[in-house]
């Protein structure tokens, strides 16, 4: 990997981080912040509260966040050879969907949002869980049925389908849910990096750390699956086996971090290109590590323009990882020719 290039993308991650820390309804100094981060305090006991207390566990949530889908991204895109795969496009985001909603529609007041908050820990595994079943559920499906595709744009339909099918299953579940249970659903559904309290942050760091681990242990798989079935048979990888593996990675990923932080989409598709692009490489030993660093530097970026620093509005995360994703997709689509790895 280029030194200068991940020197200056760590240098762009520790800006984007003091700024995420330092900009919001209230502008702190990034003096203070620097002090209140790395010293004993600031002095001022406000600054310190809003740092410790909601700045610095969202500013955390945005690099989990940004390494984990980023990652989910890089690998279905080499499991599907289709560089417009990712969660939310191929309906793995929606099958996470389904799975939160089947927890917080399914049993009226008894699974509302503020009931399984008060489970605390447990209701966060519950949703994990639930999430993560989901979002393995629709993967096997369309893997199953890419099988015997050898299409790689028909495969994609095929995700789109299964995932508007899901949508419209958790919609009709919505219709016959009281008000209350829709109004927390949909808050929810606008993704929101904020919502997430100290020890739901601790769950969702080991749980992407564990869904990352996998990732980086299945780089060779990922590079022979890469050049084809037949090719990585010929390497005497057992392809079966390998897909189990990448599809659980990819579900631990994308189904943690749909479960606390609502359906995000287009980091998953657009951060494995800048990755390929900007390190020229199609080595998942690179790649990966590439992927959360620029995945990390999105995601702080758009979490300090969905703040609207200096006004009381926090926009939707959704809402602005769309608008910095979307130019990326069109250029992958409208250029073929820059496309790489694939």
């Amino acid at each position: 990997m280029n030194k200068i290039k991940v020197s200056v993308l760590l240098a762009i991650l520790l800006v984007a981080f003091l700024l995420d820390v330092a900009l919001g309804s209230v502008d702190i100094p990034l003096k203070e912040v620097i002090k209140a981060l790395f010293t004993s305090g600031s002095g001022n006991d406000t600054w310190i509260y809003i740092i410790e207390q909601i700045r610095l566990p969202k500013a955390l949530t945005a690099i989990i966040v940004g390494c984990g889908l980023s990652v989910s991204g890089l690998q279905m895109q080499t499991l599907f050879r289709n560089p417009l795969a990712g969660p939310s496009v191929l309906g793995i985001t929606a099958g996470a969907s389904l799975g939160v909603a089947l927890v917080m529609l399914s049993a009226g007041s008894i699974t509302s949002l503020y009931t399984i908050k008060e489970l605390g820990i447990s209701g966060s595994w519950l949703i994990i869980t639930a999430s993560s079943l989901g979002a393995a559920l629709i993967m096997i499906l369309i893997v199953s049925i890419s099988s015997s595709l050898k299409d790689n744009v028909i495969v994609l339909i095929v995700g789109v389908m299964i995932g508007n099918i899901t949508l419209s299953l958790i919609s009709i579940w919505q219709y016959f849910s009281s008000p209350e249970l829709i109004k927390d659903y949909l808050l929810w559904t606008f993704g929101s990096l904020g919502g997430v309290t100290g020890g739901q942050l601790t769950i969702l760091a080991v749980v992407v750390a564990a869904g990352l681990l996998i990732s980086f242990l299945s780089s060779k798989l990922l590079d022979a699956l890469l050049l084809g079935d037949n090719y990585a048979r010929s390497m005497g990888l057992t392809v079966k086996r390998a897909r189990i593996l990448i599809i659980g990675s990819t579900s631990i990923l994308a189904g943690g971090i749909t479960a606390f932080c609502g359906p995000i989409g287009f980091i998953g598709i657009a951060v494995p290109h800048l990755a390929r692009a900007l390190f020229n490489t199609s080595n998942h030993r690179v790649l990966i590590p590439a992927c959360c660093l620029i995945g990390t530097v999105l995601m702080l970026i758009c979490d300090i323009v969905a703040q609207l620093p200096g006004s009381q509005t926090v926009l939707p995360i959704n809402v602005i990882t769309a608008l910095v994703g979307s130019p990326v997709v069109i250029w992958i689509i409208a250029g073929p020719t820059k496309l790489r790895g694939f």
